[in-house]
């Protein structure tokens, strides 16, 4: 048993290798024996204290993780030792034991495996709480996406076409262009030679997008408020660009534009019933194949510094995976 420690503020280098924190699960807590966990760009922030999250130390990061209970505790009835799970955390997923509270874990379909589990609830749970809950996205409306090789973007793709979308895709290069397209997507958008503005115009027949998905922020947040329908919802999922845009509300005014923030992790505390709703239909849209996570990496968890330098580079689409073998 191993799980990455903590201990300080820190570069995810510096992490350390050792026993599990967790412990017997409480009331309502479920023990979890981890088979994946995945990383996110969040996770090389909270060992930082660069997240809003900062955890007593020592602690464990990771935000999801997948494997079969062992042990719940009083209270818990959703599900039993023996049944696979994935789990979503606001921390504690990088290690071979994982105690989660009830409402953070969700029952794998018979089909999904381990790593797949480990690298499916931030993204699908984001992007499907994003364009149904919060974005209303409708069938036969277009939705952009930009940054659509991200985790989420893929995602944002696969669940924009599942719930009957026509998804226009932002990229940065044309071997992204052919992720995105193999994601789904039904156009690409190359913002190294095409203007995002013109190229969604001439896209669209000269009128613009209904729903814009947004987890980069800067340059890219700005050029998209010029690309809308009238009534269009746009959803501000993160700034991976580092520059928070300044939304300037005359241009909200004037095509009745919606601007909100998709923040799925505060969804747990205020909409428990919905994210497991949410779950359930991701679930089955996985179960039909419509849902395929993109894995860049599986590596075992003692490479957990290789896998933050493949985290952070950025040149390849899909999730890194730790695994932890006995």
């Amino acid at each position: 048993m191993v799980a990455l420690i903590c201990n300080e503020w820190a570069l995810p280098e510096a992490l350390k290798l050792d026993a599990p924190l967790s412990g017997a699960p409480g009331p309502g807590e479920v023990l979890v024996k981890a088979e994946a966990a995945a990383l996110n760009f969040a996770d090389s922030l909270i060992v930082q204290g660069k997240y809003q999250v900062k955890p007593p130390f020592p602690f464990t990061p990771g935000f999801e993780a997948a494997g079969t209970v062992t042990a719940v505790g009083e209270g818990v009835t959703l599900v039993k030792p023996g049944d696979r799970v994935m789990t979503a955390l606001q921390y504690g997923g990088m290690s071979s034991l994982v105690l989660a509270p009830e409402k953070r874990v969700f029952p794998l379909p018979a089909s999904m495996d381990f790593v797949s589990a480990a690298a499916f609830p931030v993204i699908y749970g984001t992007s499907h709480i994003g364009l149904s809950t919060r974005g209303n996205l409708k069938a036969g409306e277009t939705l952009l996406v930009l940054g659509a090789t991200s985790g989420v973007g893929l995602s944002a793709i696969e669940i924009g076409k599942a719930m009957g979308a026509r998804v226009l895709a932002q990229v940065r290069g044309a071997d992204k262009g052919a992720a995105a397209l193999a994601a789904g997507a039904d156009a690409v958008i190359d913002t190294t030679t095409q203007d995002l503005r013109e190229t969604v115009k001439g896209l669209c027949g000269g009128s613009g997008v209904d729903v814009v998905y947004d987890p980069i922020g800067g340059d890219l947040a700005d050029q998209s408020l010029r690309c809308v329908n009238w009534g269009a919802r746009l959803l501000i999922v993160g700034f991976a660009a580092g520059r928070i845009q300044q939304i300037p509300a005359n241009h909200l005014l004037v095509k009745s534009v919606s601007a909100t923030g998709v923040f799925w992790n505060s969804h747990f505390d205020h909409d428990g019933d919905g994210m497991r709703a949410s779950f359930a239909e991701l679930a089955a849209w996985q179960s039909e194949g419509r849902l395929k996570p993109l894995i860049r990496a599986a590596l075992p968890v003692q490479d957990y510094a290789t896998a933050f330098a493949l985290l952070l580079d950025r040149k390849e689409p899909g999730k890194i995976v730790l695994t932890f073998d006995e």
